[in-house]
């Protein structure tokens, strides 16, 4: 990637999915792109093939927003990139945890998450590549491992994905992941979106009857992620004060301050379901915001 040269980019990524591409456009010059959501939080197809240009070099894209819950149709923006000849990468770190995902019928080229959304250890993450894409790659760090033979000379760097894993591996991390993964898979990975449909459904439903709260992202089919605020009342206030009721949402920017600021907020709240919550907790939730709002 060179000067000029283009990513493209949802408005809707996490920092992490940001801040590399903006150290490229420093370094290289690169143009960053971006790619605009609906009022609802819905991904705009056209919006996105209209983004692509002569220049586009990659299509850098979550697969679910961590603030509106968008799901983002990544075979569809897999087929329109590479009408173009535009690898695709895909930040999976929400989407992996909430829905099967199989890569093949994605037809995404790259595809990552981390550890720790996934009931894991922090301090690990995947990324799984095309092995033709994969093998062009030049490695970016050195060590033990991903070498084949070294001599004075010169280096014969291993095949991927050996050519990406310098020196000792996190070992506990590797084990402790598997182990992750390997609890959601005998759980099952369709019961477990099921279930957070289900609380999700249910608590936009109560949440709605609050007047005093307005939620952020309604696109159909989106993830069980719930961002919300009080009128009159900031983000951290709201989630301290329904903390001491043994509610625990996120508060802040959720790293996607381009997003917020393209809904004139600088906060939300944020609750995130998951496999161990209940109908139950979502009462709590919701009986903590009436008696917030009764104060307020």
């Amino acid at each position: 990637i060179g000067e000029g040269d283009e990513i493209v980019l949802t408005i809707m990524e996490h920092h992490s999915n940001i801040v590399p591409w903006h150290f490229l456009r420093e370094r290289k010059g690169a143009v960053l792109k971006w790619v605009y959501v609906r009022e609802d939080g819905s991904f705009d197809l056209d919006a996105f093939e209209q983004a692509i240009g002569p220049r586009t070099k990659m299509v850098a894209i979550t697969h679910m927003s961590n603030v509106l819950g968008t799901v983002v149709p990544i075979k569809q923006v897999c087929e329109i990139a590479h009408a173009h000849g535009v690898p695709v990468m895909v930040d999976g770190s929400q989407s992996a945890v909430h829905m099967p995902v199989d890569v093949q019928d994605l037809g995404c080229d790259f595809y990552c998450f981390t550890g720790h959304k996934v009931y894991g250890p922090s301090g690990i993450g995947v990324l799984w590549g095309k092995m033709e894409l994969l093998e062009k790659m030049a490695p970016f760090n050195g060590g033990g491992e991903m070498i084949l033979d070294v001599t004075e000379d010169g280096v014969t760097y291993n095949a991927p994905p050996h050519r990406f894993e310098a020196g000792t591996p996190p070992i506990v991390q590797a084990i402790g992941l598997g182990a992750a993964l390997d609890y959601m898979d005998a759980i099952g990975r369709d019961r477990i979106a099921a279930h957070e449909a289900r609380l999700r459904d249910y608590a936009q439903e109560q949440l709605k009857k609050l007047n005093s709260i307005r939620i952020f992202g309604e696109a159909p089919g989106k993830g069980a992620i719930i961002s919300f605020e009080m009128k009159g009342v900031h983000a951290h206030d709201v989630s301290m004060v329904i903390d001491r009721e043994g509610v625990a949402v996120r508060a802040g920017t959720h790293c996607a301050q381009p997003l917020l600021a393209r809904y004139g907020v600088t906060s939300t709240c944020r609750a995130s379901f998951g496999l161990y919550n209940t109908v139950e907790e979502v009462d709590s939730l919701v009986a903590a915001l009436q008696r917030l709002r009764t104060f307020a």
